[in-house]
């Protein structure tokens, strides 16, 4: 697994919150789409859509599991009523590029989180855990989609 340590900078984000197992936030970036849907060209251009993981689903149960399905947009962008406006603090992040289905992910996140980090000298922080899609989904083959998973760091 290649990782890269980084600084990242601080992000405002338009989100919908997700609760119950990861791999159902599906339905909360339909919503986000739907409701960003008239900006999207443009907020697409300048802004990445993320997912924000906020519990270990080690230990927390799966329908208790909280996550936000986000899109970056910029300090002058008037969100939706129906969206939750969030900020990702800048600071040092762990990341790692998966290529392939989002149907790997999980198993992608098990070995970065349980293999990679104890032994990196490295301490996860306590903000949420994040996924950038570098590409569309909608215009690129499943098997070239692209996934950063990076790891707060403290």
């Amino acid at each position: 697994m290649q990782v890269e340590i980084t600084t990242e900078p601080a992000r405002r984000l338009a989100a919908v919150r997700h609760v119950g197992p990861y791999n159902q936030i599906g339905r909360a970036f339909a919503q986000l789409g739907h409701t960003l849907g008239p900006w999207m060209p443009d907020l697409a251009e300048r802004g990445a859509m993320m997912a924000l993981y906020h519990d270990d689903p080690r230990t927390v149960p799966p329908d208790r599991l909280r996550a936000d399905a986000a899109m970056v947009v910029p300090d002058d962008f008037v969100l939706p009523a129906d969206l939750v406006e969030l900020h990702l603090p800048s600071g040092r992040y762990a990341s790692t590029v998966h290529v392939g289905p989002y149907e790997q992910l999980g198993e992608v996140w098990q070995r970065f989180m349980s293999e990679w980090l104890p032994v990196s000298g490295e301490r996860a922080s306590a903000s949420p855990s994040v996924e950038t899609y570098l590409n569309n989904p909608e215009t690129t083959l499943r098997a070239d989609w692209r996934t950063r998973l990076s790891i707060p760091l403290a």
